[in-house]
């Protein structure tokens, strides 16, 4: 059996997306095939998303804004949107989960950090019905 793809969407894949994929990774390990995308992406991830998941211990120098294709949301299994109403180039062919979230756009560390716990605790509840 395949390992379920979870794709995590924001609009530029800097803040959000980065953030749910990185601590999904972080807590279910290789249970799932993780991956993140934005409508309009970004040049770099959120420096204070960067930092809030650096105190967890979660290394975020990799991960560079990607824009979303057709091909991720027929082969996701789960799609995460993390605002509703995003325009997408096709239909998710795998099950939708909208999250309204604020978008962190230019908050600093200590602003983003509640943030990044109710991801975390959506992200550990997700990967418990998931399993």
């Amino acid at each position: 059996m395949s390992t379920p793809i979870v794709l995590f969407l924001c609009t530029h894949n800097a803040g959000r997306s980065q953030l749910g994929a990185a601590l999904m990774h972080h807590r279910a390990g290789d249970r799932f095939d993780v991956r993140s995308a934005g409508v309009a992406p970004a040049e770099a991830i959120n420096a204070a998303g960067a930092e809030s998941l650096a105190e967890l211990g979660i290394d975020t120098s990799h991960r560079v804004p990607r824009k979303v294709t057709e091909a991720d949301l027929l082969e996701a299994d789960v799609v995460v949107a993390m605002k509703p109403g995003l325009t997408l180039p096709a239909v998710p062919a795998g099950r939708l989960i909208v999250w309204e979230l604020p978008d962190p756009g230019d908050w600093d560390v200590e602003s983003i950090r509640p943030l990044r716990d109710e991801i975390d605790g959506r992200v550990q509840k997700l990967a418990a019905d998931l399993s």
